[in-house]
């Protein structure tokens, strides 16, 4: 007889109830997913009352409100606050960096909810994507991927070209910057039904790929990094187009078509 059982970080109970602060009117409910993997218990959703009125106007206040004023041991990532780092990735309301398009947690504001609406603030699931504590998950398998060939290798003896002087097509070269645009939030990977890294690992090669620095070593970089994709566990890719929608700086899936593309050519040239 087999026994199935579920992981222990699938059941989420119900946590603490903070005290709504005395005197306040405009009050804005906030739950918040808690779960520390070192301890026994299972995660948990706290509830707290976020005094709008003696809080800054973007969720990442609120945020910084509650650990400052009323838990300090809520564990939470930022840092930038410009949505260039892609630090404070999580999920907001069910979506990555929250309702709103093209914008990263830090600069969703509150004002994007109305008035009795309840925030549910959870930290990006994917199993590539362990939680460390709280919404704070580990997304180093992104750097994983980005070492295995997401650079140009040349020699700096003194003699090297300007970038400028080398001649590039407008096209490629703004297709290139889009893709370079990449923040390695994860936000495609948080939610893609199968955790694919793809949007990811097709825009750091992309943005090598289309310019003449990025050609000598194109095929051996796709293969490395799609290969260290794998190793790490993310899914395939179904076309469903989940992460080009939620990724906060608008990353095409042509990437990932021309990824597959590079990927099907350099591996028939190793078979050759």
């Amino acid at each position: 007889m087999v026994e199935l059982r579920l992981p222990k970080n699938s059941r989420v109970t119900e946590g603490i109830t903070w005290e709504k602060p005395s005197g306040s009117e405009n009050v804005q409910e906030v739950r918040i997913y808690r779960y520390n993997p070192e301890d026994s218990e299972n995660p948990r959703l706290d509830t707290f009352f976020v005094d709008l009125d003696k809080c800054g106007p973007m969720i990442l206040d609120a945020l910084i409100k509650i650990k400052n004023e009323i838990d300090p041991t809520l564990t939470f990532r930022r840092s930038c606050r410009e949505g260039i780092c892609g630090s404070c990735s999580m999920f907001i309301n069910g979506e990555p960096h929250g309702p709103d398009k093209l914008i990263t947690t830090c600069q969703l504001h509150m004002r994007r909810f109305k008035d009795g609406d309840t925030i549910y603030i959870e930290p990006f699931r994917a199993r590539a994507f362990p939680i460390i504590k709280d919404l704070v998950v580990d997304r180093t398998a992104f750097d994983r991927i980005q070492q295995s060939g997401g650079f140009i290798s040349i020699n700096t003896s003194g003699n090297t070209l300007d970038a400028n002087t080398i001649p590039i097509e407008k096209e490629n070269a703004d297709k290139a910057f889009d893709a370079a645009t990449c923040i390695g939030c994860g936000a495609c990977v948080a939610t893609c039904k199968n955790s694919s890294a793809m949007l990811f690992a097709s825009a750091k090669i992309s943005q090598f790929s289309l310019l003449p620095q990025g050609q000598p070593e194109a095929k051996e970089r796709v293969l490395n990094m799609v290969n260290q994709m794998d190793l790490e566990g993310f899914g395939n890719c179904t076309n469903t187009g989940a992460c080009e929608v939620e990724c906060p700086k608008g990353i095409s899936l042509e990437n990932i078509a021309r990824m597959n593309r590079d990927y099907l050519f350099a591996s028939l040239s190793n078979n050759k």
